[in-house]
């Protein structure tokens, strides 16, 4: 049950004959919630109700988010709703900042919040706030730090994209050095996060990365002459939400596809900044993503909520919007820190050199 339907069903009671009015219990629950801390841990240690903690929110009247582009993930509307539901403005800083300008910038701009790839939120665990929300328990633990400095939003899996008026569908990374294929990553794989993920999804070997594989297999296209950019490719690798949401644009003239012996997976986590100059909207942000509403929302953009599976269990996913996904072949295949940083490492000596 919500706050509001247990506060409900008191107060119903309450005119059954309880024993007491509704406005007695209401004071008695008051004295029993904790002060208002809006450096707390969770919402109980900090709050006590979503009402309280969205009251505080709304004192502080703004939240500043950093790198979140409208389009990705559906983003716009997740802004929109939280600002309206609850009459907070939402500063929209820097949309297009990678991970590490996320960090790099926070002193000047000062973001309440950071969405940020894993690898970043590891590396910088000491930058942020505690904060576990009320769904904790639904998150899976390797896609979450345990005291609560940053936990997984949503995922998605690496994906090749495609014109099937123009191509063959790709059953994996290696039929695209067949003819007529003309391919483009999602950026430059040394400094993009999701062009970076398309080189290693093109190198796994038996659910291991192996970025030489990868890096070999983008030098051959670069060779043959078939390795463009965006807007004269017939075949995008990026994460399938990128992919999905090009699909829906365009109908059949573009699908999707998860090769099979690549289900390389990945996930943006949330943070809280320690020094947020709002810190009980902050939390209220955090509370909203991860509710059954945002995460809905973020599922809207094509992505794959975090909490999926327990909502799927408890009935709140709007399984509509879930068959609309492309088809998963199993469970992702998640990099380790160590293994990111070592392909990292072996693409920034041999990209340029090899591919350009």
């Amino acid at each position: 049950m919500t706050v509001r339907t247990c506060a409900a069903a008191a107060a119903i009671l309450a005119s059954a004959g309880c024993g007491a009015s509704s406005t007695d219990t209401a004071s008695t629950e008051a004295r029993n919630l904790p002060p208002i801390n809006t450096g707390a841990t969770s919402l109980k240690a900090g709050f006590g109700t979503m009402d309280r903690l969205a009251e505080a929110a709304k004192r502080e009247g703004e939240l500043n988010v950093i790198a979140l582009p409208r389009e990705w993930v559906n983003y716009g509307e997740v802004i929109d709703t939280f600002a309206d539901k609850y009459d907070i403005k939402v500063n929209e800083l820097e949309p297009t900042a990678s991970s590490k300008r996320e960090l790099d910038a926070a002193a000047q701009l000062k973001p309440d919040v950071f969405d940020l790839t894993m690898d970043v939120a590891v590396s910088a665990a000491d930058r942020f706030a505690r904060y576990q929300v009320q769904g904790w328990q639904d998150l899976p633990d390797q896609v979450k730090e345990p005291s609560g400095a940053w936990y997984a939003a949503y995922g998605g899996y690496m994906s090749i994209g495609y014109d099937p008026r123009a191509v063959k569908p790709p059953a994996s990374f290696a039929d695209l050095l067949g003819p007529g294929y003309k391919v483009a990553l999602d950026g430059d794989p040394l400094r993009s996060a999701s062009a970076f993920g398309g080189v290693m999804a093109a190198s796994m070997r038996s659910g291991t990365p192996q970025p030489q594989q990868g890096v070999e297999l983008f030098a051959r296209l670069k060779q043959a002459g078939r390795l463009t950019d965006l807007a004269k490719a017939n075949v995008v690798i990026a994460w399938d939400h990128l992919n999905a949401a090009r699909s829906a644009e365009h109908g059949d003239a573009w699908k999707v596809t998860i090769p099979r012996d690549a289900a390389l997976g990945g996930y943006h986590v949330q943070a809280i900044n320690k020094n947020a100059p709002h810190p009980a909207a902050a939390r209220l942000w955090q509370e909203f993503l991860f509710s059954d509403e945002g995460q809905n929302l973020l599922q809207k953009g094509y992505a794959r909520p975090v909490r999926g599976e327990a909502m799927l269990m408890k009935g709140t996913l709007d399984r509509e919007q879930a068959a609309k996904l492309p088809k998963a072949p199993g469970p992702p295949v998640l990099m380790t820190i160590p293994q990111a940083d070592a392909a990292k490492a072996y693409l920034r000596k041999e990209w340029g050199k090899k591919v350009g």
